[in-house]
């Protein structure tokens, strides 16, 4: 069956990049700072600005019944952070795992998962959807985003939220290889934008980012990130290890992954 939301994003963004590449036809697209990366930075926030303008700001991804669960959910990305840390923080089950939120807020705090539990939760079944081409349909239940960061203050300054994972992967950019994602506050504030705990009702496994992984349900698998273990809330993104704002961003995905 066809999607209607991914024909919509590829229809936006291979208009905005057909024009890049007929206004740039034989020029380098492999740099960042070329001017062509330009560009397509540029066709990007169009995508963005025209996706919103489409959809809303707060149009909701579709949700689906119990009936619709696939029997099988893929892991996307790593299925174990390669960290003494976090190795040793499921070793003891999580007890000691804190959730810390800082940065532009007002009350800086740390989260245990059983405070976590303990907030207001929504349970949604949506489908994942990854850049690799597959689908997945999954129940998860957690924590909006927005409740976290209504605890803590967004400060007025504030115009990302940056999540920092456990995961340390290839070593390149920073030396370490840190896993990151960050969206804009339009997208934290969603009421579909969770802090998701649990799947398919159990506690997330390790494979897809126990103890807590984030769920951003109108953008692509990607930036769903897992193994969360801080929130950052930034003015900018140019400050964080390659400056594009996620650790796939930094290797030339796209900043905004709108379905």
């Amino acid at each position: 069956m066809t999607d209607t939301r991914l024909t919509r994003r590829r229809f936006l963004l291979g208009g905005a990049l057909g024009a890049a590449a007929v206004a740039l036809g034989g020029c380098d697209a492999g740099g960042q700072d070329t001017p062509t990366g330009q560009l397509l930075r540029s066709a990007e926030s169009l995508t963005l600005q025209a996706q919103r303008r489409l959809q809303g700001r707060h149009a909701l991804a579709r949700e689906y019944t119990e009936a619709d669960i696939s029997p099988t959910f893929r892991i996307n990305g790593s299925s174990m952070p390669d960290s003494e840390l976090y190795a040793s923080l499921l070793a003891d089950k999580f007890a000691d795992w804190r959730l810390k939120v800082d940065g532009l807020v007002a009350r800086p705090s740390e989260f245990s998962l059983a405070a976590l539990k303990l907030m207001p939760a929504r349970t949604q079944i949506t489908r994942h959807d990854c850049v690799e081409g597959w689908s997945a349909i999954g129940k998860w239940t957690g924590v909006p985003l927005a409740e976290l960061l209504r605890a803590t203050g967004v400060l007025p300054g504030a115009r990302y939220v940056v999540f920092h994972c456990a995961d340390e992967l290839e070593k390149t950019l920073d030396g370490s290889g840190r896993y990151y994602e960050s969206i804009d506050l339009v997208d934290a504030f969603h009421p579909q934008t969770l802090l998701a705990y649990g799947m398919n009702g159990q506690d997330l496994s390790v494979g897809h980012g126990a103890p807590l992984r984030l769920r951003v349900e109108r953008q692509l698998g990607y930036k769903q990130a897992k193994y969360l273990m801080r929130i950052e809330l930034v003015d900018s993104l140019h400050g964080l290890w390659g400056g594009n704002g996620g650790y796939w961003e930094d290797r030339g995905y796209d900043w905004y992954a709108g379905i």
